[in-house]
């Protein structure tokens, strides 16, 4: 609070802080990562919740067009720079493209959350650019589900992995439909 800034970032820092990885406060892996689990459900309900439908099909060029665009360029970018510095950092830093690939899809999302509270706060939500970034915005709150539906298979083993990638795909379609 002292800071301004929403509570979701608060809450992000201090499941880091009292991770298994950090100060390791928790150290029950199974009891967090089912209590991680339930985090992501209520995410996905808080997502649901910001959703219209109406809005959704006024702003489609802007969510389908320049959102799809914003994320796969960005995935694209990042995976790619990841694994060129893994090449050129040689054995110190070895990834592989499916972690890279992972990395991208992570680093490609923002909090809409976040955005819209700063946006609203300069009066920027009904302007042109505001427009255009709720558009990403809601593209990134629907490629959420996929991503996390794709990046546990992306960790199959080789002779394993189009199936994966398939059964997952389909998952996401689900999911998103």
């Amino acid at each position: 609070r002292s800071l301004k800034l929403p509570p979701m970032l608060g809450y992000l820092a201090a499941g880091i802080l009292i991770g298994p990885h950090a100060l390791a406060l928790a150290q029950n892996s199974e009891s967090v990562r089912h209590l991680g689990e339930f985090g992501v459900v209520f995410l996905m309900f808080a997502i649901g919740l910001e959703f219209s439908l109406p809005k959704l099909r006024a702003m489609q060029r802007e969510v389908f067009g320049l959102g799809l665009l914003q994320v796969l360029i960005t995935m694209l970018l990042i995976a790619g720079g990841t694994l060129l510095l893994a090449q050129w950092l040689g054995g110190v830093w070895d990834v592989s493209w499916q972690t890279a690939l992972a990395l991208g899809g992570t680093l490609a999302m923002s909090s809409t959350a976040i955005v819209v509270k700063l946006m609203a706060e300069r009066a920027e939500l009904e302007s042109e650019h505001g427009r255009r970034i709720m558009g990403i915005l809601l593209f990134q709150d629907l490629a959420v589900v996929p991503l996390l539906v794709l990046i546990p298979a992306l960790a199959a083993a080789p002779e394993d992995l189009l199936p994966a990638l398939g059964w997952a795909s389909l998952k996401a379609v689900v999911l998103v439909a």
